[in-house]
């Protein structure tokens, strides 16, 4: 089964596309009827963007890319071209966060939690390790603030990428090819994670049996057995068809993860100062949206995937979870000042 097949675009959500938006864009959804010509419109963009991300086609994060695209077209009157690639179409998860850095892809999306090897700091912001953030509002208290601004300078002095902006993909859940509604249940079950530390010691503290798969053979796993379940929103569970292949989902908000919009440093200190305004000022903007559209539809989504034949459980002893993992925030602590010290102001902030 190819890619395509497992993928889906999510009701009542617009299907994005790969978009090549530059003054040829701006001109054809703008000025079309003025008779202006499409290779004048070309001539114009005199700096090329690409937006490359693994995020499902139809989520609400993809929708964002692909508005945040629009904007930066028609605000930079077609100097910056944007090309726009969702749902992994130009490299698995952990490639684009490489090619984000590299320069090869200028923008892409990813959890700050990636950043555990170079700023571990960033992944305790990242909703590391499990559990840290009380509620929506706790998040945007974060992200939306100094803190937010200070995880991204040090993104940048650390990995040559600015988070221009933060989206969410909103409290993370279990998915599984049998209930779980228990500590006791979750027992040895074969969960796919990250390829990251921190995932593996929170799965592994919670007596699960952790397997570090990439993002995109979770399908493909799921169906062969190679593992009995994943965490996930419910944007994915349903726009990557996993539902199809594993039944049972559990309430469990164990991770809140938010998106860090990842420009090139490089990159965008390269543009105009006006360009680079432009970049931010419609990063924010389109993810301010996509925030706000993704907590509007997650109870809509949930229903949706219902309707496909999903059940949903609720754990009777969540209290056991949270204790279980809050073992690891004073083991994370100890890691570094810094992690202390980023911690510690998150957790003010509930």
């Amino acid at each position: 089964m190819t890619r395509k097949n497992l993928i889906t675009p999510i009701a009542g959500l617009t299907l994005p596309r790969r978009r090549v938006l530059g003054g040829a864009a701006a001109i054809a959804a703008a000025g079309a009827t003025a008779g202006l010509p499409l290779r004048r419109a070309s001539a114009q963009a005199e700096h090329t963007m690409t937006i490359a991300h693994a995020e499902a086609i139809g989520s609400p994060m993809t929708q964002a890319f692909d508005l945040w695209a629009e904007l930066i077209a028609e605000q930079s009157d077609g100097q910056i071209a944007v090309e726009h690639f969702p749902a992994g179409q130009m490299g698995n998860y952990t490639q684009l966060i490489e090619m984000s850095r590299l320069g090869t892809v200028q923008a892409t999306a990813g959890g700050p939690d990636t950043e555990e090897a170079v700023a571990p700091e960033i992944a305790i912001a990242g909703g590391a390790p499990g559990f840290i953030y009380a509620d929506q509002d706790h998040v945007d208290r974060v992200l939306q603030g100094e803190l937010g601004d200070e995880i991204s300078r040090i993104a940048r002095e650390r990995t040559g990428v600015e988070f221009v902006a933060y989206g969410e993909v909103g409290f993370r859940h279990l998915l599984s090819s049998r209930p779980v509604t228990s500590l006791a249940e979750l027992g040895g079950l074969k969960l796919r994670v990250p390829e990251l530390e921190v995932w593996i010691d929170f799965w592994s503290l919670l007596g699960a049996n952790p397997t570090p798969l990439a993002y995109a053979e979770q399908y493909s796993a799921l169906s062969t057995g190679v593992i009995d379940g994943l965490e996930a929103d419910v944007f994915s569970i349903l726009g990557f068809r996993w539902f199809e292949q594993a039944q049972h989902f559990t309430h469990t908000y164990h991770w809140f993860l938010p998106k860090a919009v990842r420009v090139n440093a490089a990159w965008l200190d390269a543009l105009p100062g006006d360009l680079q305004a432009i970049v931010r000022e419609t990063a924010a903007t389109a993810f301010a949206e996509q925030r706000e559209t993704n907590r509007a539809n997650t109870q809509a989504t949930l229903a949706e995937l219902q309707g496909l034949g999903m059940e949903v459980h609720e754990l009777t002893d969540m209290a056991d979870w949270v204790s279980q993992a809050e073992q690891l925030w004073g083991q994370y602590a100890d890691r570094s000042p810094a992690v202390a010290d980023m911690m510690e102001r998150i957790l003010a902030l509930r």
